[in-house]
C-alpha cells in the first residue's frame, strides 16, 4: 500500500480539545506512522498539503443499519435478498462518503456484507455486525402485525433483520448461532419501540434469566451485548443484567443513569432518526401505526442526553436511520450540540465510540500505530460542525485504512 504525507495539518487527535497546529501526519502500511510538528522526511510518500485544514479521524457511527431499506420496516419480510443488499451497498458507499470510516451495524448485517467491503468489492465503511437483533415474541422485533394467525403457536419470526428467540434455552442458542456466523457483538430488543407493529414503547421485554443468558454467552467470546431500550426500567434492568451497550435510553431518568455510570456501560442516543421520522416520515410513507408512535419523543431524547451528561455517562453517538432517512445521518452531530460543547459530540463520534467497540488506540484517533481513518475537513469542526454536513462536501480528503476514498486537494 502507497504511504502518503499530511503536510500543514491542523490535528484534532479525537481525544483532546486542544488541536495541533501545522503538523505533518504520515501513513504507512494503513496506519499512522507519525505525526510531528517538524516535517517528516518520506520521498517515496504521495504528498498531500493540508494548508492549514484540519485532519481528525475518521467518524464512527455506533448505530447504523444498512439493511434497514424502507420506513415500512415489516415491508422488508417481501424484499428479494439480492435487492435488500444492494440497498444495503448505497447505504454504505453514502455513509463513507460522509465521512463515516466505521459503523456498528445494529441488525442485519452479516459477515457476508462485511467481507463484501474488506475486499473491495464494494464501498463502504468498515463493519462491526450484529447478525440478526433477537426479540421475544410480540416484541420490537417481532414485525408480524396483531391480525397475523399462525396455524400453530410453534410457529415463530425470522426477518432479514430481526428474529425471535424465547426462552433461556432458545435465547442462548440464537446468540451462539450469531455468533458463530461472526457476529462482533449481540443485540437484543428489551423494549418497545416505534417501528414494530404490536409492542407499545413502555414495554419492558425479555425475563432477566433470558437477558443473563445473552451476556453470558457473549462473555464467551470476549465481546458483548448492546440492548434497544427506551424506557428508564428497561436501561435499570439491562445493566443490572450485564448488558454493556444502551442504545437510545430516550425516556432515561437520573436513577437509571447514575446506574449506567456506576456499571462502567455506555449509551448511545439516536437522535437524528427521532426527528426524521417526525420531519418527514409520514410524506415519504411511514405508517400510521408507527407515526403515531413518535408522541414527543424527539424532546425526551434530547433531555435524555442531558440526564446522562450530568451523570457523567460515556455516550457514543448513533444515527438509527432507515430508508431515505439515512441522509439525515451526519445531523445527528448537530442535534447532540444542541445540549453539548462539538469537542463533546466529535469525541463521542470518534474516540468514545471506538472504545465501545473494544478498539481504543487503534480507531477513533490521530495517533501513531491507530488505523489510518482520516477525515481533511475545510475548516475547524470544533467550532463548526456544520463542515461535517451536506453529504460530505467540506470533507478533502477521506481515507480509510490508509487508501484515499476521496481526495481533492
Amino acid at each position: 500500500m502507497a504511504s502518503t504525507l499530511f503536510r500543514h495539518c491542523r490535528v484534532f487527535d479525537g481525544l483532546s480539545p486542544e488541536c495541533r497546529d501545522d503538523m505533518d501526519v504520515l501513513v504507512e502500511d494503513g496506519r499512522i506512522k507519525e505525526l510531528s510538528d517538524r516535517p517528516i522526511a518520506a520521498s517515496q510518500a504521495q504528498t498531500l498539503d493540508a494548508a492549514g485544514r484540519t485532519l481528525m479521524p475518521g467518524l464512527i457511527d455506533a448505530h447504523f443499519h444498512a439493511l434497514l431499506a424502507a420506513l415500512n420496516v415489516p415491508s422488508l419480510d417481501d424484499m428479494p435478498p439480492s435487492l435488500l443488499h444492494q440497498h444495503g451497498h448505497a447505504n454504505l458507499a453514502a455513509a463513507l462518503d460522509r465521512g463515516f470510516t466505521t459503523v456498528r451495524d445494529a441488525g442485519g448485517a452479516d459477515i457476508g456484507l462485511a467481507t463484501a467491503v474488506e475486499q473491495g468489492l464494494i464501498k463502504g465503511p468498515r463493519i462491526f455486525f450484529s447478525g440478526k437483533a433477537l426479540s421475544q415474541t410480540g416484541g420490537h422485533g417481532d414485525m408480524r402485525p396483531a391480525t397475523h394467525f399462525d396455524a400453530c403457536a410453534c410457529s415463530t419470526y425470522l426477518g432479514p433483520v430481526t428474529a425471535v428467540a424465547d426462552g433461556v434455552d432458545e435465547v442462548r442458542k440464537a446468540v451462539r448461532e450469531e455468533l458463530r456466523k461472526g457476529a462482533h457483538q449481540i443485540k437484543l430488543m428489551v423494549s418497545g419501540g416505534v417501528l414494530s407493529p404490536s409492542d407499545p414503547i413502555w414495554m419492558d421485554q425479555y425475563s432477566e434469566a433470558e437477558i443473563r443468558a445473552a451476556v453470558e454467552e457473549t462473555a464467551t467470546r470476549r465481546t458483548y451485548v448492546m440492548a434497544h431500550a427506551h424506557p428508564a426500567s428497561a436501561v435499570r434492568r439491562c445493566v443490572e443484567f450485564g448488558v454493556r451497550s444502551i442504545e437510545h435510553a430516550t425516556l432515561i431518568d437520573t436513577e437509571a443513569a447514575q446506574l449506567v455510570h456506576a456499571k462502567g456501560a455506555y449509551v448511545v442516543p439516536t437522535l437524528a432518526t427521532i426527528h426524521a421520522l417526525r420531519e418527514f416520515g409520514p410524506k415519504l410513507g411511514l405508517p400510521a401505526v408507527f407515526a403515531d408512535k413518535l408522541g414527543n419523543l424527539a424532546e425526551l431524547a434530547l433531555e435524555a442526553v442531558e440526564t446522562c451528561q450530568a451523570a457523567e455517562v460515556k455516550m457514543g453517538l448513533g444515527s438509527d436511520l432507515i430508508g431515505p432517512l439515512h441522509v439525515h445521518q451526519a445531523r445527528e452531530l448537530l442535534l447532540r450540540a444542541e445540549v453539548q460543547s462539538p469537542f463533546e459530540v466529535l469525541h463521542s463520534a470518534t474516540a468514545i465510540n471506538a472504545e465501545l467497540l473494544n478498539r481504543p488506540g487503534e480507531l477513533g484517533v490521530v495517533a501513531p500505530g491507530a488505523v489510518a481513518d482520516l477525515l481533511l475537513v475545510d475548516g475547524d469542526p470544533l467550532t463548526d460542525l456544520g463542515l461535517l454536513q451536506e453529504q460530505g462536501k467540506h470533507l478533502a480528503v477521506i481515507m480509510k485504512g490508509g487508501a484515499l476514498h476521496k481526495n481533492r486537494l
